[in-house]
């Protein structure tokens, strides 16, 4: 039987492996349509709502920085806008353009077809069940940083 700290470093290596797996899926994914991983991340967080920097951040697991430079350089390539924020005067929230949501929408097939190929690989089951432990994970996550 594993230690406790062996587990957590198990868990832990393999989160950072699959992050990288996933990060270059979606690299590929979103080169055809002009975007990395990290723009789509962020465009994709406000497609449906703005957002400011901070509530993206937290949203993604990125670094408030982190997501600020990115929103900068959307904004600066014409693919996202900076609004008002009625509940904040100096966090301004962020939103797609009509560019950024056709950039956003050119990934759609290869996502789709990706997601078919994955989910025939894993079994539809599979897949449910990976889902279900990675949520688990992660609320139980959450729950121990949230304590003092």
């Amino acid at each position: 039987m594993r230690e406790p700290a062996d587990l957590l470093s198990g868990l832990a290596l393999g989160a950072f492996r699959l992050n990288g797996q996933f990060l270059q899926v979606a690299d590929g994914l979103a080169r055809p349509a002009g975007l990395t991983a990290a723009w789509w991340q962020v465009l994709g967080a406000v497609l449906y709502e703005p957002l400011p920097v901070a509530g993206i951040a937290r949203a993604m697991g990125m670094t408030r920085q982190g997501v600020q430079r990115i929103a900068d350089l959307l904004v600066e390539r014409g693919l996202a806008e900076y609004r008002p924020n009625p509940a904040h005067r100096r966090a301004k929230l962020l939103q797609p353009t009509a560019a950024g949501r056709e950039s956003v929408a050119k990934i759609t097939p290869g996502h789709h077809a990706f997601a078919d190929r994955l989910v025939a690989e894993l079994g539809t089951e599979g897949a449910e069940e990976c889902l279900q432990a990675l949520q688990r994970l992660s609320t139980a996550l959450d729950h121990l940083t949230e304590q003092p």
